[in-house]
């Protein structure tokens, strides 16, 4: 396998990095605007937790923008054609479910797979990130620990009656992140973002939720076994 370029091997400036970069630079910014709407969503369908949820999708609202400010920053015009295709497949059942009501496949979508994707993505670009994005992602980091709590405090209390939907909706949603990890291995290896960290990243953060939510770590050995089948 080849050796990934390092930091500081890295030229911010090639057409290269930023034909990759206008692409993952597109699914941040697409991914904070799709929290953002999901957000807002979920305080229409859980009226007493309104203002909390208000308040995250404002600051999904401005992790956008900071995004935006990045690929500004890189002179690189975001892809957000291919961000609004790359997240298809989770907005498609996020719609589905909320217009059904189902609150916990919202959840499960939006504060655990979509937040631990990005926690992911955002830990593992970190590192390798430009000065000025290093310096908004690990503000941006900080607060989307926050938005999975929200998540995870909520499911956790009402866990009994959601164990039944968030298994079907992990069976039905963790394959398409493995498949959304396939479409941007590419272009995260120009950026020096190994795939195999992401995932591994990945799975760490959305196993550590589902074991705050209260499953065993046989359970999620199961349910994570879902996203792996490639």
């Amino acid at each position: 396998m080849q050796q990934l370029a390092t930091q500081s091997e890295l030229d911010f400036s090639s057409e290269t990095y930023k034909d990759a970069y206008s692409r993952i630079n597109a699914i941040v910014i697409e991914g904070e605007q799709e929290a953002h709407e999901n957000y807002i969503k979920l305080a229409e369908l859980l009226p007493e937790d309104k203002e909390q949820l208000i308040r995250l999708s404002k600051m999904e609202s401005r992790h956008k923008k900071g995004f935006e400010a990045c690929g500004r920053n890189l002179k690189v015009t975001p892809d957000m054609e291919f961000a609004k295709d790359f997240f298809a497949g989770l907005h498609a059942n996020f719609q589905t479910a909320a217009k059904e009501g189902k609150v916990v496949t919202c959840l499960l979508i939006q504060s655990l797979i979509i937040e631990c994707f990005a926690i992911a993505a955002y830990n593992i670009y970190i590192p390798v990130a430009d000065s000025f994005a290093r310096k908004i992602t690990e503000g941006v980091v900080k607060e989307e620990y926050s938005h999975l709590n929200f998540g995870e405090v909520w499911l956790q209390e009402n866990f009994e009656e959601s164990k039944a939907e968030l298994e079907e909706a992990n069976r039905e949603n963790l394959p398409i992140v493995w498949k959304m990890l396939n479409e941007v291995e590419q272009d995260a290896e120009t950026l020096a973002m190994e795939k195999e960290a992401l995932v591994e990243d990945f799975m760490i953060q959305y196993g550590e939720a589902l074991s705050n939510i209260g499953f065993t770590t046989r359970d999620i050995m199961r349910l994570s076994a879902y996203g792996l089948r490639r």
